[in-house]
């Protein structure tokens, strides 16, 4: 008698580590997995452009306030996470924005988003932050489950008032 679990393909096994820009390995991955998310319909559907390829990991270098996640299956450099650290008025503490959550499509429904918000909560909580946020596109289900399930919830402060909305200005 065989067991039908033994005869399915291995899943690999995954590491999340908190990217160090300065490694060109990192690096690479950075620019990699935000353009593969970038052209994913749930990321705009276009890829990035010249300059945010040329100019992203040095730019978010710059920031002391920001900090990138990345997960691997082995070697391959297979999902992203890049937040941002805001401050909020109410608590007089840092707040972090998770500004993109990616993972490549072949690898998603394996909870590698889960291991990389495990480790982006740490960190924000090494920080001092406050609370994590993020926005997610209404009809990315899979996204909401997985925010919902790690106890992400729709902002609001009364009630009555509903649910706070995502806006956005383009100033060029």
């Amino acid at each position: 008698m065989t067991n039908s679990a033994s005869s399915s393909p291995p899943r690999p096994a995954f590491h999340v580590v908190r990217a160090d820009y300065t490694n060109p390995v990192h690096a690479c991955a950075v620019v990699l997995l935000l353009d593969a998310y970038a052209q994913d319909p749930a990321g705009g559907g276009e890829a990035l452009g010249d300059f945010a390829k040329n100019n992203l990991v040095r730019e978010l270098a710059a920031r002391p306030q920001a900090f990138s996640v990345l997960a691997y299956a082995g070697e391959q450099p297979v999902g992203l996470v890049n937040c941002i650290e805001g401050f909020s008025t109410f608590a007089c503490r840092p707040l972090v924005n998770i500004h993109d959550v990616a993972v490549l499509p072949g690898y998603r429904g394996q909870r590698v988003g889960e291991l990389m918000l495990v480790l982006v909560d740490q960190i924000s909580r090494e920080r001092g932050a406050c609370k994590l946020t993020l926005e997610v596109l209404q009809g990315n289900a899979s996204a909401i489950r997985l925010y919902e399930r790690l106890g992400f919830a729709g902002y609001q402060l009364d009630p009555g008032m509903g649910q706070a909305q995502f806006f956005q200005k383009w100033l060029d």
